[in-house]
């Protein structure tokens, strides 16, 4: 792994360092990131080839620089490393098993060997993951197929909506003739 670049995307100087430290001397390159913001512009300059990030964030979330990076092909291709003091927080938002969405997990707090079983599961993760076309096509289209099935899910969404204020509606209706 000699000369690779990690970008630790961490609000705390305290886990940024920690995880400077732990590292093997020489073989990386530490890049720091204070809020969600500033890494999202070190992941577009930087390139790295690890990215660490913590969940929450100020300025940009953990969430949406997460979702930053899913949506772009080429970016979703780098290995990560989520972290966590609040794993609620994460389940929350990503459902487990984190694996089938290629990153790693790491708790905080967490000792050397822990990050560096996250760090090799993240690139292994990563190099499982397949390609946008095979994606793609085990979605059974092209990407304007997918777009219309999104625009059909969001037209079907607002009419269960609308039924279901419809449904309020006639439950009220039924109450009130029944008193």
């Amino acid at each position: 792994m000699a000369g690779h670049k990690i970008l630790v995307i961490d609000d705390s100087k305290v886990i940024r360092v920690r995880v400077k430290e732990m590292l093997p001397k020489g073989n990386f390159n530490v890049i720091e990131a204070k809020d969600g913001q500033e890494g999202l512009k070190f992941i577009i300059k930087e390139r790295p080839n690890l990215i660490m990030l913590d969940f929450l964030l100020p300025k940009v979330t953990g969430w949406e620089v997460f979702q930053k990076i899913q949506s772009q092909p080429q970016l979703k291709k780098i290995p990560l490393v989520l972290m966590s003091g609040r794993k609620e927080e994460v389940t929350d938002k990503i459902p487990e098993p984190f694996e089938k969405h290629f990153f790693a997990f790491l708790e905080k707090p967490f000792e050397k060997k822990e990050l560096t079983a996250a760090i090799k599961s993240a690139f292994d993760l990563a190099k499982k993951r397949p390609s946008e076309q095979m994606e793609v096509a085990a979605l059974g289209g092209s990407s304007g197929d997918i777009q219309a099935l999104q625009a059909q899910v969001k037209k079907m969404q607002a009419e269960i909506a609308a039924l279901k204020k419809q449904m309020a509606q006639l439950v009220t209706i039924i109450k009130q003739k029944l008193k």
